[in-house]
């Protein structure tokens, strides 16, 4: 899968490495913004009951 995203890319290998870099990071930012904390209104996460009565 990496060998065909490298294959992929145009330009020499330190443009590849930094569009995979970029790429990388927009992942992650799209996953903090969108995709967690969709998921954690859904999720019962902090439903403790521990000391409750």
């Amino acid at each position: 899968m990496y060998a065909w995203w490298w294959r992929l890319l145009p330009g020499p290998w330190w443009l590849r490495l930094l569009i995979s870099l970029l790429a990388a990071a927009g992942l992650v930012l799209l996953c903090f913004t969108v995709v967690f904390p969709f998921l954690a209104d859904r999720l019962a996460i902090n439903d403790g009951t521990v000391g409750g009565a």
